[in-house]
């Protein structure tokens, strides 16, 4: 192929990537297969749950994908209440929010709901800024898809786009749901849960964000990404071993925070002092994982027992300002 001709392949094979082909076998319940009574037998426990709420069912169907069955129902604001396990309400948002939905003149995005196991009310998995909204405005109630299955509480993080999660915001609302699930569910594994938790480097980073909110976990990601994987244990037995993971990450952060001290005082300025220093000292920095392998290329304990070492033994006076410059040239987008 001459030199002229590759750019124009490549174009086009940047244009077969962007194209969105629809799935050639049409799947899930057709509109009249969809249709439900209120009054259906499949959603007769929600609905005497949302009765039972003040609440009033407008209407009933089956999922588009799961042909699960959904009540659309209108609840009390005050029945509702953010699933415990949610990051942190960000209340500069829930305002800004609350201002756009006032001029616009109508609240028009139902939040999902499932009822509350512990009560009487109903958690939203998805919707804590709009609730926080419709608090401020004043609302006496609120329309919600109201699931019977619960445990979607459990699996809707990836699907929360509301307001986008950082590192922080995820791990943190990971760590929680886990917490939830061994109370909740005795003896279920932790790697039953993958799809739930999305990375199980998340749940070892939860734990050091509850800690402490300013931890720099995404100096930290790169090297859990290849080296934590999902236990096939007890989910309350491996958090306890993840506590003393993150126990020994901690004491070596604050090693590496008295080395990037020292930086300072040498007079450099960077955003990224403890991304390099911990990416100097992570063991597995250059090691590649081999292709269709789950195996991590060392373990985590030892990998942590190596950094230690060499956090010990760091040279401040071998930094260059060149060094640091490489860094911020290929750091990550999302920096803590």
């Amino acid at each position: 192929m001459s030199m002229a001709k590759r750019p124009a392949a490549r174009a086009t094979a940047a244009a077969r990537k962007k194209r969105l082909t629809p799935r050639g076998e049409r799947r899930g319940p057709n509109p009249l297969e969809a249709t439900l009574s209120p009054e259906d037998p499949s959603i007769a426990e929600v609905a005497d749950r949302v009765r039972q709420a003040g609440g009033v069912v407008a209407g009933a169907y089956r999922d588009p994908l799961g042909a699960g069955a959904l009540a659309l129902a209108i609840l009390p604001v005050a029945s509702i209440a953010p699933t415990p396990f949610q990051r942190e309400l960000s209340p500069t948002h829930a305002r800004r929010l609350a201002e756009r939905i006032e001029q616009s003149g109508a609240f028009l995005d139902p939040i999902i709901a499932v009822a509350d196991p512990q009560g009487a009310r109903f958690w939203t998995p998805n919707g804590r800024h709009r609730l926080a909204a419709a608090n401020l405005l004043g609302l006496r109630s609120m329309v919600a898809l109201v699931s019977a299955d619960r445990h979607l509480a459990f699996r809707i993080l990836a699907l929360n786009t509301e307001k986008a999660h950082n590192l922080r915001d995820r791990s943190l609302e990971v760590i929680r749901m886990a917490r939830a699930l061994s109370r909740e569910r005795r003896g279920a594994k932790e790697s039953d849960y993958a799809a739930e938790f999305e990375s199980p480097a998340l749940l070892t980073l939860g734990i050091l964000y509850e800690e402490n909110r300013r931890f720099s976990g995404g100096a930290y990601l790169p090297m859990l990404r290849k080296l934590d994987r999902f236990a096939a244990i007890g989910l309350g037995v491996s958090l306890r071993n993840r506590e003393g993971q993150a126990a020994r990450i901690a004491d070596i952060d604050r090693r590496v925070g008295t080395i990037v001290e020292r930086l300072k005082a040498r007079g450099f300025r960077s955003p990224y002092l403890r991304a390099y220093v911990v990416a100097r000292v992570n063991p597995v920095r250059w090691t590649r994982e081999k292709p269709g392998s789950d195996k991590p290329p060392m373990a985590l304990g030892e990998a942590l027992t190596r950094m230690g070492r060499s956090v010990r033994d760091f040279d401040v006076d071998s930094v260059k300002s060149s060094d640091l410059a490489v860094l911020a040239a290929v750091a990550p987008s999302e920096v803590d």
